[in-house]
């Protein structure tokens, strides 16, 4: 989730979707992949359940969390800005070139990898399927598509990437499928999960090889992993990818905010920053890769106690974290993606967690 940190990137290309939810924040913890997860056994809450905002000062600006919101369906708009005037589907004279993107949940991760994709082909089309028309018309103005309705019937794309998080899906491996729909299978499909599946909570060392939670087991790990396998059938990859953050977004960004925290300390996490998930995912779209499982982290991987004691030595922030007051939860693991690095012959921006906070 739950999330990126960095100061947010101004795109003069492309702005994609989030959804703002403000609510009670105490049941909700962050996962690896960067979006809350509750904590009793039901991962996918329902629509009436929101998600929690905060904002927190950092020096002199105000910053404020934002929310992939899940893909769903997308309507068309005017290139003038006007209000949506046709379905995708109803246009015969759209063309769909060799290096256009649909990007299903468009969200901070999705905006990100849209502006790296155009920087990587000008001139290309981005498409962008989203749960509302609240930023259409932005959007249009922008030159991006945006959409509320499947495609699969009229348009299918080279390249397709699925970044919508689950938490308010009813059928998330369904909503997999149809993205699948909507690839011609030329380019590459991609899908943006979590490293939470990896069989590990003793904090002990996992890599691209670590065997995974055998379905039956969690509900939080058996709906990512069913998806997984959607997009692994109809010949897509998948990056599992660490704790999202960037500047104002993420798990340090929420302790903060909460300032005690009732989890235990010596709790191992991993992280990577939302350009460095973007960077990934663009490299592997790129390389048009089949049926493959990558790896997304920093390969730094810190405790809570050392995040939150590197965010109050920074100097960066307005307030400070005091304590984590718990002892019994559940343990983490320790990520390395060297062979994720290697074959795509990628590196991340930020190599670490205090790397990143020395450029703010």
């Amino acid at each position: 989730m739950m999330m990126g940190l960095g100061s947010i990137v101004h795109l003069s290309s492309i702005t994609l979707l989030c959804m703002h939810h403000h609510t009670h924040q105490t049941q909700f913890q962050f996962q690896p992949f960067g979006f809350p997860y509750s904590n009793s056994n039901n991962l996918l809450p329902s629509l009436s359940t929101t998600i929690p905002g905060w904002g927190i000062k950092l020096k002199s600006k105000t910053l404020s969390f934002s929310f992939m919101a899940s893909a769903t369906h997308f309507q068309v708009s005017s290139e003038d800005g006007s209000a949506p005037t046709q379905e995708l589907g109803s246009s015969p004279s759209l063309a769909i070139g060799q290096h256009d993107l649909l990007i299903v949940g468009p969200g901070v991760l999705g905006r990100l990898v849209a502006q790296k994709w155009r920087q990587e082909y000008p001139g290309c089309q981005v498409f962008g399927q989203t749960v509302t028309t609240n930023h259409h018309e932005e959007l249009t103005k922008l030159g991006i598509s945006p959409s509320l309705k499947w495609t699969k019937e009229d348009y299918k794309f080279p390249y397709v990437i699925f970044c919508a998080p689950p938490y308010q899906s009813s059928d998330y491996p369904g909503d997999l499928r149809q993205a699948a729909l909507c690839w011609n299978g030329e380019g590459a499909f991609l899908f943006t999960s979590s490293s939470a599946p990896y069989d590990c909570n003793d904090n002990g060392f996992c890599d691209e090889d670590t065997p995974v939670v055998p379905i039956g087991r969690s509900p939080r790990t058996d709906v990512l992993l069913k998806a997984e396998n959607v997009v692994l059938e109809f010949g897509g990859s998948v990056v599992r990818l660490s704790g999202l953050y960037k500047e104002d977004r993420g798990a340090h960004a929420y302790w903060l905010e909460k300032g005690i925290v009732e989890s235990r300390p010596d709790h191992i996490l991993n992280l990577i920053h939302y350009e460095d998930a973007a960077s990934l995912s663009a490299t592997i779209l790129k390389k048009k890769f089949r049926r493959r499982i990558f790896l997304g982290c920093d390969s730094h991987p810190l405790s809570r106690q050392e995040v939150m004691d590197l965010v109050n030595q920074s100097g960066k922030f307005s307030k400070r974290f005091e304590k984590f007051t718990g002892t019994d939860d559940p343990l983490g693991k320790r990520l390395n993606n060297s062979r994720t690095r290697e074959e795509l012959g990628w590196e991340p921006k930020y190599t670490s967690f205090a790397h990143f906070l020395e450029t703010l």
